[in-house]
């Protein structure tokens, strides 16, 4: 217990108390934790409501500081659903004993690899790591086929990385679970030394590559889809696209679980049987240009297919030690 505190100790002064109820009352209403942007999914989860009558209450926060939140409150959480973009979070959970097992039909809609081995969550959207590069200045046949290759001298004062990221850290953890601690701490000091530059969020780094203040950023995919859908094709800037299976194309998900101390789980998997059908799913390529994970449904945007990606494989449920990579990027003075 005290481990798993410490993993989510930096995040809890980021949980929002906020509630947004759907369709009024307290009796019988299903109580969602949502770590995702109200922006984004707020709508379809009205639609949810709307379409199957269930009486929703959603709060809104930061992934990981509503997993604390759910410890706290122990046995007496109002949670009946916990669904995030932090899957790390999600293994925690299940970890603590804090989840129940999904029903196999659900399980069965995504493939084994985007869901929990043993069943107790499921992902539900995906996102890819990737290079995002400069269209002026860079010919992506050029760019490295690692991104363990940023750290050689010619990129030195060339890239950009959001290290308060929910994808950063991620991925930082994914290279020590491949490649150890002491391989990820050099690494990142060598990131540091080539004189990386950070910014406080993706759509800064971004648009930082498109300025031409730098040549490269590690961001996930979607970010440059809505700078697309905003800006037209003129942009300056590019995904690169890892499809040899290293480790800075990692895949990460969202996903949802059900708390084992829920009084309506049959709504609670209902709610999340409903984010897998073929209209949410939709919902979320349009929306928030991320991978629908069931697959056979079109996106509708110009994304490579996600066999296509060919990611490392590792279990999404072994990404739970995030404050582990936030020392460790300390440690390399990538944090603060």
């Amino acid at each position: 217990m005290r481990t798993l505190i410490v993993l989510f100790v930096l995040a809890a002064a980021a949980a929002l108390a906020l509630f947004a109820s759907a369709c009024g009352g307290d009796e019988g209403t299903l109580t969602i934790y949502a770590g995702r942007s109200p922006d984004l999914v707020q709508p379809l989860l009205l639609q949810f409501s709307k379409d199957t009558g269930i009486h929703i209450r959603v709060r809104y926060g930061d992934g990981t500081g509503l997993a604390l939140g759910i410890l706290e409150e122990g046995a007496n959480s109002p949670a009946d659903v916990y669904y995030t973009q932090d899957v790390g979070a999600l293994g925690a959970l299940k970890a603590e004993s804090r989840l129940q097992p999904l029903s196999q039909s659900i399980l069965n809609k995504v493939p084994a690899k985007y869901r929990s081995p043993d069943g107790y969550w499921v992902g539900i959207t995906g996102r890819a790591r990737v290079i995002v590069y400069n269209t002026d200045d860079i010919d992506a046949k050029t760019l490295p086929p690692t991104i363990l290759d940023y750290t050689k001298p010619e990129w030195r004062n060339r890239l950009g990385v959001v290290p308060r990221s929910d994808g950063f850290p991620e991925f930082v953890t994914a290279l020590r679970l491949v490649k150890g601690n002491q391989f990820a701490l050099q690494w990142l000091r060598d990131l540091k030394a080539n004189n990386a530059r950070t910014y406080p969020n993706n759509i800064a780094a971004l648009q930082a590559v498109a300025n031409n203040e730098i040549d490269v950023a590690f961001l996930n995919h979607y970010y440059l889809y809505r700078f697309l859908a905003e800006r037209g094709d003129g942009f300056k800037a590019r995904n690169y696209f890892f499809t040899n299976g290293d480790i800075g194309g990692v895949f990460l998900v969202s996903g949802a679980a059900v708390l084992n101390t829920s009084k309506n789980k049959d709504a609670a998997e209902r709610f999340i049987e409903y984010l897998l059908t073929e209209a949410s799913q939709k919902y979320f390529a349009s929306r928030t240009y991320e991978y629908p994970l069931v697959p056979g449904v079109d996106t509708g945007i110009d994304l490579p297919p996600i066999e296509s990606l060919k990611t490392p494989a590792i279990d999404l449920s072994d990404l739970m030690d995030l404050q582990g990579s936030l020392d460790l990027m300390r440690e390399a003075g990538i944090l603060p």
